[in-house]
């Protein structure tokens, strides 16, 4: 599909993702999230809670580094715990220090005032933020993110990452979201194959794709047309119902 919409990748860190036992949901909330104000996302990547490894991935993704895509959002690896580093990582991989952020102190030393919490040299590594970057407001649970170049630095806990998310969407530039629509046959995809490269040929600036189900009626496929242009997305599927030989 073509588009001249901005382009991001998500980086997920950490052990428990690549372990099996922490199941990825971030990265499925944020690309749904990015389809609608029309970012295309094009790269989801893991890597482990290792300096280096977060490092490469960074400047492989944020083309503020040289890497491939506009805008980068990272998920995990930003709390108190010894082996939270990503915030480590980053600025290494941005080549500036590492601080204790006085704005990020104060948000945190307020929250925990209001709930008799001591600071503790622990508790003071979530307010660790590269110098130059903004902070990502967390209305959960206080610990900031961070923005720096084109990546946007989250925590790990979904419902932290998703008040995060939320926070940030209104601060990103936006394209235009790509209109789908789907044509369900009780088909195997083989069946439809000939037919759906057809129109595909004759649609280049459309994505179209073929995604087979189980279900109560026996094995089907969705065929999905997605695009830029609702006209020509409309056209793509009369024109293969019309080869399907399905009616309107």
């Amino acid at each position: 599909m073509q588009s001249d919409n901005p382009t991001a990748a998500i980086l997920v860190i950490g052990d428990e993702i690549l372990s099996g036992r922490t199941q990825d949901s971030n990265s499925h909330h944020l690309a749904g999230v990015l389809t609608a104000i029309g970012i295309d996302l094009r790269e989801v990547r893991v890597v482990a809670d290792d300096t280096a490894a977060i490092v490469a991935a960074l400047k492989a993704l944020d083309r503020s580094l040289g890497g491939a895509w506009d805008i980068v959002f990272t998920s995990g690896g930003i709390g108190p715990t010894h082996d939270d580093i990503t915030a480590d990582a980053v600025a290494a991989a941005f080549g500036v220090d590492l601080v204790i952020n006085d704005d990020a102190r104060a948000v945190l030393a307020r929250h925990w005032a209001d709930r008799g919490v001591e600071i503790t040299p622990n508790r003071l590594r979530m307010a660790r933020i590269p110098v130059g970057a903004t902070l990502i407001d967390n209305a959960v649970s206080a610990a900031p993110g961070f923005s720096i170049g084109g990546t946007h630095v989250m925590a790990g806990v979904p419902s932290v990452f998703r008040a995060m998310v939320d926070w940030l969407v209104p601060r990103l530039p936006t394209g235009r979201p790509p209109v789908s629509e789907t044509i369900e046959v009780m088909r195997p995809e083989s069946d439809v194959a000939d037919e759906l490269l057809e129109v595909a040929r004759a649609y280049p600036s459309l994505s179209l794709g073929s995604y087979p189900f189980r279900g109560p009626r026996g094995f089907g496929t969705n065929l999905v047309i997605r695009g830029l242009d609702g006209d020509a997305v409309a056209r793509a599927v009369a024109d293969l119902r019309r080869a399907l030989g399905i009616a309107a």
